[in-house]
């Protein structure tokens, strides 16, 4: 039986929907296809940003099942947990974040809003994928917490709901105006917003192709990426009282714009961030954002997409981290004067 999506235990903590703009300019410059925006960098919590679309279902759970504390991890200028304890403060929760690396002297960036938000931050080296998460959630316990704990991205079944509800926003704000669009380009690393979106352009029968732009390697021994995809998918459709039918061969990626590697700036991060903030007074991040840009500025020149094509590109925000690159950023900026 088919669950409508407004079941689902939710917390509205984001301003919604996101504007959906055109990049004329941008467009122009690159003798390109027509060029869209979702603009999730002004999803308004905590500077914006994709993964509170995913807290509004992870926090809705956790508020549904009496928990007091939240649990997560990533890299130290995780965009993901900046906005997770951004969510966590708007609602009460005591948040805790599993950082890789070691405390710097001053908190910059992503890190520093971490702190502003009130999270309790645990240290782990070279563990940059919230690998610590059961042991801290385990001394909570002991100390009579009762925590919840959020994956990686956010990226499981819960959290990719909110990636059907934004599909099914867009598809709302593409009728309103009579439109339609034929690629969406999205950054695609932890998997819960490219598997979300995926089952919402099914559910609302959307003629759009989704095409993944792989922002991190895998890592030795683990599952092809597509197939994380296709076990994620299958899981929230089912949720939803569909039928399970998706495959690896669901699901297109482009894994050619890894560059130096996850985080490292190179000439295609830094020209799409150039080109974006130059032609539209758009903010783009080094990390993902810029990578997936970089992506779809080569698909243009490559000519890729027809000359009637629309493209959305989906901004998922990290406009944070911009400030831990800065002095890399201006550094290049200097030697190309």
């Amino acid at each position: 039986m088919l669950r409508s999506i407004e079941d689902v235990p939710r917390v509205r903590i984001n301003f919604l929907p996101t504007p959906l703009v055109e990049l004329k300019r941008l467009s122009d410059v690159l003798a390109g296809p027509r060029i869209l925006m979702k603009r999730d960098d002004l999803t308004g919590l905590a500077l914006g940003g994709n993964k509170t679309r995913k807290l509004e279902f992870l926090l809705g759970e956790a508020l549904s099942q009496g928990c007091d504390a939240v649990i997560t991890g990533g890299a130290a200028q995780s965009n993901h947990c900046r906005q997770t304890a951004g969510a966590a403060a708007a609602v009460g929760l005591e948040c805790h974040l599993a950082l890789g690396g070691k405390q710097p002297a001053h908190p910059d960036g992503n890190l520093l809003l971490d702190h502003l938000f009130g999270a309790i931050v645990h240290w782990c080296g070279d563990l940059t994928k919230g690998e610590r998460i059961p042991d801290i959630a385990d001394k909570l316990r002991l100390n009579g917490r009762r925590p919840y704990i959020i994956p990686y991205g956010g990226s499981n079944v819960v959290g990719a709901m909110g990636f059907v509800a934004a599909v099914i926003e867009l598809e709302r704000q593409l009728a309103a105006q009579n439109d339609a669009v034929d690629v969406l380009i999205i950054p695609s690393s932890s998997g819960g917003t490219h598997a979300g979106m995926t089952v919402g352009v099914d559910l609302c029968d959307l003629p759009t192709q989704i095409i993944g732009i792989g922002i991190d390697k895998r890592e030795p021994g683990e599952p092809p990426y597509e197939s994380v995809l296709a076990t994620l998918a299958n899981q929230i459709a089912k949720k939803l009282g569909l039928v399970p039918r998706y495959t690896e061969n669901s699901f297109q990626m482009r894994y050619d714009y890894f560059g130096g590697g996850y985080g490292v700036v190179s000439e295609l991060e830094r020209e799409a961030m150039d080109l974006t903030a130059m032609h539209e007074g758009i903010l783009l991040d080094p990390v993902y954002t810029g990578r997936a840009m970089g992506g779809l500025i080569d698909m243009v020149r490559n000519k890729e997409f027809a000359s009637t094509d629309t493209v959305l590109f989906w901004h998922t925000g990290g406009t944070p981290a911009l400030f831990q690159y800065a002095k890399e950023l201006v550094n290049k900026e200097r030697e190309r004067r």
